[in-house]
């Protein structure tokens, strides 16, 4: 249904991070990767992809990748002054760092 939606709204960030979530659900983090990066792609200011994206990324063993996430949306979520995003990325970089 997401997928049908973003033939016309292709553009959308929610709907690529929602499609996102819904892979992970179906266990399928590869497509869910390709769904947060595609956000970021069409806006880089979308600070709850980071969150998501990072995790993935070290779900897939991609630990670098998902260190550099997280330092990105830190910045992103500094700049958009939302303080919870910041923490749950700081949280999420030392677990990551701490694997």
């Amino acid at each position: 249904k997401i997928r049908q939606m973003l033939e016309q709204h292709a553009g959308d960030c929610f709907l690529w991070h929602a499609l996102g979530l819904e892979y992970l659900k179906a266990g399928e983090p590869r497509q869910a990767l390709q769904s947060f990066e595609e956000v970021l792609r069409l806006d880089a200011a979308y600070v709850g992809t980071y969150y998501h994206l990072a995790k993935t990324q070290a779900l897939l063993g991609l630990r670098d990748e998902a260190l550099h996430t997280c330092e990105q949306g830190i910045i992103q979520a500094g700049q958009a002054r939302d303080q919870h995003a910041r923490n749950e990325l700081q949280q999420l970089e030392e677990d990551i760092q701490d694997q």
